[in-house]
């Protein structure tokens, strides 16, 4: 906390901030205002509400906080950054950039609330150092809904691969050491975010689908039809990293793609041995590199997804409950500070105890547990909670009210 301390103009606000990403690290089943605030020991939650929405701080530049903390603590050679969107579900049309659409969260199309995140990946940990709220057409077409929503006037449409190229420029200029980028089919089927990479000479391996074109020597192909062609000594047994069960071991080949660009731009397949299931990614180097190279920044593409489910399971990342701009980008920045410190605690208790005898590594899940039992737990009396117990109940009397005779009307 003492790293964005300066960021904060008062002392209320950053006590809050403390506040806040300790609840947020906390063992609470739900974590909003409501719950925070009780937990914090405050008599009601405008406090927290006052730091979400009207507390003069910057959550842009707490953001470059927790991306300079992050690099610290987890810089290695063999850096990649990750880029991928995750989709929160909502309800109602009011909170910021939500509509009906398709999210991986719920594997098809609802009401959601969808963002693009950027991790910095490396063999000692991850975290997510950037994010960017997607806005579909129909919200930057509609000025009234932006200003109730407090979207600022500059704030354009921008695909998702836009807000990534975005966010990656902005790590690469702050001078985050990475050079290789990954992500998925979202990203690696828009030219113009390959475009950009190549232009800053930013290696990458970015899934395609398996209709994608590829242009070669002997003609333009389709992924999957360019396969076929491939001989039987073309295809490596490579592990693309360890997971929950070992390592992963999947076949894996190499096709180079005819581009008279600088660099060297080639098709990487991944087989699945037990299925034979297929995976495209289109690559480029700056420099040739092996095979292995490329396949371990494929495999490390699936740590934006483990920064996902310990971000959203461990430290609150999508349980807010705001509805405006600026509210939402200061929530998911703390809750990006609480997930990287317990990242970087684990890197650190990784590397002073590599192979400790007879257990496994300390996981981000031990390490909060470990944290809440020994530093957050804060004990409250009994008049606290009977308190908090009046509050909400006062507070929902109007809402049940008003729900029942909305209901009376309509029957």
């Amino acid at each position: 906390m003492g790293r964005i301390a300066g960021r904060f103009a008062r002392v209320e606000p950053r006590r809050r901030a403390r506040a806040f990403v300790l609840g947020l690290l906390s063992d609470l089943p739900r974590k909003n205002c409501w719950t925070l605030a009780e937990h914090a020991g405050d008599a009601t939650p405008y406090g927290l509400q006052h730091l979400l929405s009207r507390a003069r701080w910057d959550a842009d530049a707490v953001r470059d906080d927790i991306r300079d903390f992050v690099v610290e603590h987890l810089h290695h050679e063999d850096a990649v950054l990750v880029v991928d969107e995750t989709g929160d579900l909502k309800k109602g049309t009011h909170t910021v950039g939500v509509q009906r659409q398709y999210t991986g969260t719920a594997g098809r199309i609802e009401n959601s609330q969808v963002a693009v995140y950027l991790a910095y990946s490396t063999p000692l940990g991850h975290a997510a150092i950037d994010r960017e709220l997607y806005l579909p057409r129909s919200w930057t077409e509609d000025t009234a809904r932006c200003r109730a929503a407090g979207i600022p006037d500059s704030v354009a449409f921008a695909t998702k691969p836009a807000l990534a190229a975005r966010m990656i420029g902005r790590a690469l200029d702050a001078g985050v050491p990475a050079s290789w980028v990954a992500g998925d089919e979202v990203y690696g089927g828009n030219p113009h975010l390959r475009t950009e990479l190549e232009k800053r000479q930013v290696g990458y391996v970015l899934a395609v689908a398996c209709d994608h074109r590829i242009t070669t020597r002997a003609g333009k192909f389709r992924a999957d039809a360019l396969v076929k062609k491939l001989p039987k000594r073309a295809w490596q047994k490579l592990s693309a990293g360890v997971g929950a069960t070992g390592h992963r071991f999947y076949d894996w080949a190499l096709a180079d793609i005819a581009d008279d660009r600088p660099g060297h731009h080639q098709l990487l397949v991944r087989r699945n041995r037990r299925t034979r299931e297929l995976a495209f990614y289109r690559c480029y180097s700056p420099k040739q590199v092996p095979l292995s190279t490329l396949v371990q920044v494929a495999g490390r593409r699936w740590t934006v997804e483990e920064t996902f489910q310990s971000g959203k399971g461990l430290a609150g990342l999508d349980e807010h409950q705001v509805q405006r701009w600026a509210s939402w980008h200061r929530w998911v920045t703390l809750a990006m500070l609480a997930h990287a410190f317990l990242a970087v605690v684990r890197a650190d208790e990784h590397a002073r105890h590599p192979k400790p005898e007879g257990l496994i590594p300390l996981t981000c899940n031990e390490i909060q547990r470990l944290f809440i039992a020994l530093v957050v737990r804060l004990v409250h009396g009994a008049t606290h909670r009977l308190d908090w117990s009046h509050w909400r109940r006062r507070r929902q009397a109007p809402s049940q009210a008003s729900h029942y005779q909305r209901q009376a009307a309509q029957t």
